[in-house]
C-alpha cells in the first residue's frame, strides 16, 4: 500500500530546490509544515518546495500492534536494548518500502528539473532514520541530509546496500539528538555518527542539553543554517 499523498509547500519565487522532511511514528506530515510556514514569514528559502511525506498506517509492534503512521514497524526488546539489539528484528521489509518511497520522491524532484545537489533529505525520529538509510543509500549526489533524534537503520548491513560507484560520500549529514532523550537513546545517535564516519561519510553530530524526543528552537536555527549552507538562494542563476 503506497504511503497517502504527501503534503507540498511551494516556493514563492523561482524553483531552485527542495526540501524533503518525513516525519516520526504516529505522527504526519502536517505536524512539521510549520517549520516552512515559518520560514515563509521570514522570507527565507524562497526558491524552495517542501515536502512532507505521509507515512502509512501500520501495525506496530512495540505499541501492541496498534495501526498508526510508520514507515517501518518497531520490535524493542527492553528497557536494555542497546545499538545492536536494534537491529535483531528489524522490520526490513517496511524499510525498504520507505526507502523505495523516498528514492522515487527524490526521482521526481530531478524529472522536474532540480539538480539532485539541490535536494535536501532530513526527518525526525523515524523519519530521520529514513532520511539517513536512504540519504546514503541513494546513487543521486544529494544537496544535504539531515535526521534529529534518529539512528541508523540495518547498521550491520548497510555497506552493502551503498552505491558501487557516485553516492553521498561527500554529502554533508547534519545530525542532532537531545541528551536526555529517552525514547531514542543519546547512544544510538553517537554510534550512528560513529558507523556513518567509519564508512566514509562527512558528518556533524550535535548534542542538545536537557532535550528529550523532541525538537527545540536551537536545533531548529541549526537546521535553519544547515539549509542555508546547502541550499543557498540562486537569484537569477542558472540551478544547473
Amino acid at each position: 500500500m503506497p504511503p497517502p499523498t504527501a503534503l507540498i509547500i511551494p516556493a514563492v519565487k523561482r524553483h531552485t530546490a527542495t526540501v524533503i522532511m518525513a516525519h516520526g511514528l504516529g505522527d504526519s506530515g502536517a505536524g512539521w509544515v510549520g517549520l516552512a510556514e515559518n520560514w515563509r514569514r521570514r522570507q527565507k528559502f524562497e526558491e524552495v518546495k517542501f515536502i512532507f511525506p505521509n507515512a502509512p498506517n501500520i501495525p506496530i509492534t512495540v505499541n501492541g500492534g496498534m495501526r498508526m503512521p510508520g514507515w517501518y514497524d518497531i520490535v524493542r526488546r527492553g528497557e536494555s536494548t542497546n545499538f545492536t539489539d536494534l537491529q535483531a528484528q528489524s522490520d526490513e521489509v517496511g524499510i525498504t518500502r520507505s526507502q523505495t518511497y523516498f528514492h522515487s520522491l527524490i526521482s521526481t524532484e530531478i524529472a522536474a528539473g532540480i539538480p539532485s545537489t539541490r535536494i535536501i533529505l532530513g526527518g525526525f525520529s523515524q523519519g530521520g532514520a529514513m532520511a539517513i538509510f536512504s540519504g546514503i543509500t541513494s546513487k543521486e549526489k544529494l544537496g544535504g541530509i539531515f535526521g534529529l533524534s534518529c539512528y541508523l537503520l540495518m547498521h550491520q548491513k548497510v555497506q552493502s546496500l551503498l552505491p558501487a560507484e557516485g553516492g553521498n560520500k561527500e554529502t554533508r549529514i547534519f545530525m542532532g539528538h537531545g541528551d536526555s532523550d529517552p525514547l531514542v537513546r543519546p547512544e544510538w545517535g553517537q554510534a550512528t555518527a560513529k558507523k556513518l564516519k567509519d564508512l566514509g561519510f562527512g558528518v556533524e553530530l550535535k548534542m542538545y542539553r536537557g532535550l528529550e524526543h523532541s525538537a527545540d528552537p536551537e536545533e531548529i536555527d541549526d537546521v535553519e543554517k544547515f539549509l542555508n549552507d546547502t541550499i543557498p538562494p540562486l537569484g537569477d542563476q542558472p540551478s544547473l
